[in-house]
């Protein structure tokens, strides 16, 4: 008796395991999925075009829809008949950034996304997506300089190059606007 009643109060209530947190986040996941779908109603669409701007997008969202139901259905199910030792009973990590510099550094990566997304006009597409690279790369421990900088240039450049030169997609080019002028001249 006394060893069932110490083993119960080892383990981790329901709502702090790992099962408890991948329904919570595949919730909000389907929340932003939804969010997502109706948002891209509101992209143009292309006269006599078979496929619409807004196909890719709503193909992605569609995509991550299956998974994150089929980890809410796999959560539900866990939580249901769990066993002390299955996995998904241990107890989750703390997302405390305080703690956990991994936290700290996905939010920090977040923050850069939003950055890139406000400066893309005005900078263009190569920059601020050699900056983005740049900065990434460093915070997973890339140290070369000469590799980063080939790596974090060329990437951009050669996307940019593919998608204005065969795929006729216009893609702002900021400051790097002259780029632009000696391509089309070539």
């Amino acid at each position: 008796m006394n060893r069932e009643r110490k083993c119960l109060l080892l383990e981790p209530k329901k709502t702090q395991t790992k099962a408890f947190s991948n329904m919570i986040v595949s919730i909000l996941l389907l929340v932003f999925e939804v969010w997502a779908w109706i948002q891209s109603n509101s992209i143009k669409t292309a006269k006599n075009a078979a496929v619409q701007p807004s196909t890719f997008p709503r193909i992605m969202i569609l995509g991550m829809g299956i998974f994150t139901v089929i980890l809410l259905v796999q959560s539900v199910i866990k939580l249901a008949g769990m066993k002390a030792d299955d996995p998904l009973a241990a107890k989750a990590e703390s997302l405390n950034f305080i703690k956990n510099k991994g936290v700290l550094a996905a939010l920090f990566v977040i923050a850069l996304c939003a950055l890139y997304v406000y400066q893309f006009k005005n900078l263009g597409y190569v920059v601020v997506s050699f900056l983005l690279c740049a900065i990434i790369m460093w915070l997973i421990g890339l140290r070369k300089p000469v590799k980063l900088i080939l790596i974090s240039l060329l990437v951009p450049l050669g996307m940019w190059l593919v998608f204005y030169k065969f795929l006729t997609v216009n893609i702002p080019m900021g400051i790097l606007q002259p780029l632009r002028d000696l391509v089309d001249m070539i």
